[in-house]
């Protein structure tokens, strides 16, 4: 799930992701749901296959109905460690793994290994 302000480029990063293979689940607005392990991250009817590519329109994507939310990303902040400690946020009562922005061309391919096979601590 990638967070932050308007204008900070979530769907961006969602579409850089999407060129790297990743599929949509929601863009502008999630649906979560906490079952008895997860967090299950969905769209809402209307937005399902949609999302914004600014200044280009509102495009139709391939969609994931819905996963299990396994990492966030918050692009309000920017990394500045090199080899940062883990972090943690809170999401419907459960600890996922949070990581800040990074402005670098590897970040998605980054995020895609992250979530494909997790971090050394």
């Amino acid at each position: 799930m990638i967070i932050g302000p308007a204008g900070s480029g979530k769907s961006a990063l969602a579409l850089q992701l999407m060129a790297h293979g990743a599929r949509l689940v929601a863009d502008d607005q999630t649906c979560l749901a906490a079952t008895e392990t997860a967090i299950i991250a969905s769209a809402p009817d209307a937005l399902r296959g949609l999302i914004e590519a600014r200044c280009v329109g509102i495009l139709t994507a391939p969609v994931r109905d819905s996963v299990a939310l396994r990492l966030v990303v918050d692009l309000a902040r920017v990394e500045t460690v090199r080899l940062p400690l883990r972090r943690t946020i809170r999401v419907n009562g459960r600890v996922i793994d949070l990581v800040f922005g990074v402005p670098s061309a590897h970040f998605p391919a980054s995020l895609l290994c992250y979530v494909a096979g997790g971090r050394q601590q």
